[in-house]
């Protein structure tokens, strides 16, 4: 799974699990670029500042990724995030938007920004993070998985569209993920049964390299270790 000379654009990018995914392709041999809202300095490869939810900005971050290293041949869409709730009818508009511009609305603007790059250089690999309690509805969680469920949708609506022309598009639907925040949550949680970012970003680089060039609209359950 070599991406010696292929440029891979992780959203998140500053993140525990993006940070993790920049580690990973890095080894592999990938260009990177990284977009986050802010980064501490010490990423890997070329970090732009960019606004997920503000179009310009984002359209604005991939040209400047064009014109380093002249094409984007994997998209990762790591930038997400999750928030418990209340029951449905309590739900505030607030909740709700916060979670689906986080999660749906970033996907959707890279897709606008990165599909056409990738159609005129024929072809490319897109990676996005759903969520394994995404396949059916919970209680006080309506509004996340709800989210997480129309980035499964978006997945398999861009495979179908996509895969006859050189482009695969998947998703992973982790379980917990192991981050300093998580154990902060959850300090009588046992961390060994979560999903380790490493073990996480090992999938998204199976489903971004060539290996998987059969795979179209997988939503692939990572759940850790039993």
């Amino acid at each position: 799974m070599g991406f010696a000379g292929k440029t891979v654009m992780v959203t998140g990018g500053a993140g525990n699990l993006g940070r993790a995914v920049a580690e990973h392709f890095s080894g592999l041999g990938a260009n990177l670029v990284l977009l986050d809202v802010t980064g501490n300095g010490d990423e890997k490869g070329l970090f732009i500042q960019t606004d997920l939810l503000d179009q310009k900005s984002v359209d604005a971050a991939v040209g400047q990724a064009i014109g380093r290293f002249g094409r984007i041949d994997v998209l990762a869409n790591i930038a997400g995030g999750f928030r418990m709730g209340k029951p449905v009818h309590e739900t505030t508009d607030e909740d709700w938007n916060f979670l689906f511009d986080l999660n749906v609305r970033t996907v959707l603007h890279t897709a606008r920004a990165v599909v056409p790059r990738m159609l005129a250089a024929g072809g490319g690999k897109i990676v996005n993070i759903g969520a394994f309690s995404a396949q059916k509805g919970a209680a006080q969680m309506a509004a996340y998985t709800a989210s997480k469920s129309a980035v499964i949708r978006l997945t398999e609506a861009m495979a179908a569209e996509l895969r006859d022309k050189g482009i695969n598009v998947n998703c992973v639907l982790p379980t917990v993920i192991d981050t300093p925040q998580n154990r902060a949550a959850m300090p009588k949680a046992d961390p060994k049964r979560w999903v380790a970012p490493q073990d996480l970003a090992r999938t998204i680089a199976y489903l971004a390299s060539d290996d998987a060039r059969a795979v179209h609209g997988a939503a692939l359950p990572v759940a850790g270790l039993s």
